[in-house]
């Protein structure tokens, strides 16, 4: 999808057209991913198409002999991805003399970027990359090994990779020990499956329909441990290689995502009158009592469940918030049952949909009311000192300081008021010369972000600093959002990935919302504009 906009198309009809498009799309709008394929590529040689993934290995690797996408730790594990793919590539021998030499050459400068990574980090809190990062250095190092002793190949020059600082060789066996014990390895282990599947006795290799925990990666790591499930795997990955060339995403289908988070970000100004039965179709489809997962395998979680709430609410449906009540702590709502770390976003979209609930039902304040003053206590408490939010599930502060922000807006208070102020002012400080803001860089998504959280911070007080920050963000918009670029990956799972149907929608969004901010640019579509 592009977000290249033809002259004279109004915000109503490009919003109906993506809708649209997200509606006929079963497996989500994102890039396909290194990471992934290469597990694939590794796992699965069984696999119709392998010689389109050994040239998008090769023709993925940077000048600098990393794979990956953002700044060099986040690169740490699509490079042991790469490096461990492309040597099991070479330890099978089907290449050509020519492909050998490629993938060798590949293979050293890998090595060579491993080598030289900090030995102890950062490392950026990506889906169980403790697990993943020690899995891989140990199957790296075990080809290594079998291709020098096996003298049909060069050895590799230089010491075997160690296990970077932060991460432990013994995890991974570790974790599979202590559920086989318990005798089933839990849900949430099925989508990064990969990273235990050397360790994981055939009694808890997960039997189950479908990509399992969505991932292809995981769903080829599980065929190699269960020859049976070798003949549904290659339906299943065949069925995802059609959608992305022979590649892979790291999650398919992402269509629950995809569609509660472009409704949502479209809602913020308004949903087109024509595109509100389908996106109410969404909301019935997805809600679920028992709580939602954000693709089939997966489990349950918070951020998902508050969006089918938000949603829900957002187009007049008759739900309620009770499936949240499955994840609350007592101050907060934890992402999902056993989560390690908690989650800023999460909970800004559960205040959110408690708030947008509450509006709608004022007769449940007594049952959610107190639920979410106690929420936005405890999201005021996250507040950086600089004045924004950081989250797990996002490498930009922007992302997570607009979720927040708006969720504190929508409940008010004095405490949410003077930190969504206190976040206006790091936007502002924070914007870049030409209009934009950006983590690494400028980006039309960032920037659709912090025009959000200026947004909610003028509606309060407009300052004439605002008005001039979102003066530059207008223009910056304009010109850059329809020049047809490609988003950075900034969203977390395994690796970045970047879900382009949901910033094309953020990106629309912010752009309604500077267009109709002035009075005299208002117009009817306006009274449209729904409470998100």
């Amino acid at each position: 999808m592009s977000i290249s906009t033809p002259v004279g198309t109004s915000y109503a009809e490009r919003a109906t057209d993506l809708v649209a498009r997200v509606n006929q799309d079963r497996w989500g709008s994102v890039r396909p991913s290194l990471y992934e394929t290469a597990r694939v590529l590794s796992a699965a040689p069984w696999l119709p198409e392998e010689p389109r993934r050994i040239r998008y290995l090769l023709e993925q690797q940077a000048p600098d002999g990393s794979w990956g996408e953002g700044p060099l730790p986040y690169r740490l594990l699509p490079t042991l991805s790469g490096v461990e793919a492309a040597l099991a590539v070479l330890r099978r021998g089907t290449p050509s003399a020519e492909v050998t030499g490629r993938l060798t050459a590949a293979v050293d400068r890998g090595l060579d970027v491993l080598r030289s990574l900090p030995s102890a980090g950062p490392w950026p809190d990506t889906a169980a990359a403790e697990i993943l990062v020690p899995s891989l250095v140990a199957k790296i190092n075990g080809k290594l090994d079998s291709l020098v002793t096996g003298g049909d190949m060069p050895g590799f020059g230089g010491p075997r990779l160690p296990v970077p600082g932060g991460f432990h060789a013994a995890t991974p066996a570790s974790v599979a020990r202590r559920y086989e014990s318990a005798g089933s390895l839990p849900v949430k282990f099925h989508h990064t499956f990969e990273g235990m599947d050397s360790h994981i006795p055939s009694s808890l290799v997960p039997d189950v329909e479908g990509l399992l925990g969505s991932s292809p990666a995981a769903t080829a790591a599980r065929a190699t441990q269960s020859p049976a499930a070798t003949a549904q795997a290659v339906d299943e990955l065949t069925a995802v290689a059609q959608r992305y060339g022979g590649l892979f995403p790291e999650a398919a289908p992402l269509c629950v995502v995809e569609r509660l988070w472009v409704a949502a970000a479209l809602a913020r100004a308004h949903l087109p009158a024509d595109a509100l039965p389908t996106v109410r179709g969404w909301a019935e489809e997805i809600y679920d009592p028992q709580g939602v997962r954000g693709a089939p395998g997966l489990m349950t979680d918070a951020d998902d469940t508050a969006m089918a709430v938000l949603v829900a609410s957002l187009v007049g449906l008759p739900y309620d918030p009770a499936p949240l009540d499955l994840f609350h702590n007592g101050s907060h709502y934890d992402c999902y049952i056993g989560e390690d770390t908690g989650s800023i976003t999460a909970n800004a979209h559960a205040l959110q949909a408690l708030v947008s609930h509450l509006r709608r039902c004022p007769t449940a304040e007594h049952t959610y009311g107190p639920r979410a003053a106690k929420l936005c206590e405890w999201l005021t408490d996250q507040q950086q000192p600089e004045g924004n939010w950081i989250d797990k599930w996002h490498a930009s502060p922007y992302y997570a300081t607009a979720r927040t922000v708006t969720a504190l807006a929508r409940h008010g208070g004095h405490h949410a008021t003077r930190a969504v102020r206190k976040a206006a002012a790091w936007a502002t400080d924070t914007q870049r010369a030409d209009g934009s803001w950006g983590v690494w860089g400028s980006t039309v998504e960032e920037t659709a972000y912090a025009v959000k959280v200026l947004l909610s911070a003028d509606n309060l007080t407009p300052q004439p600093q605002l008005t001039r920050a979102l003066d530059l963000a207008e223009t910056y918009l304009r010109a850059a959002s329809d020049s047809g670029l490609q988003h950075p990956a900034l969203w977390h799972d395994k690796t970045l990935y970047a879900p382009t149907a949901v910033i094309e929608a953020e990106v629309l969004a912010a752009r309604e919302l500077l267009r109709t901010r002035r009075p005299a640019a208002c117009t009817t579509a306006d009274v449209e504009r729904t409470d998100a």
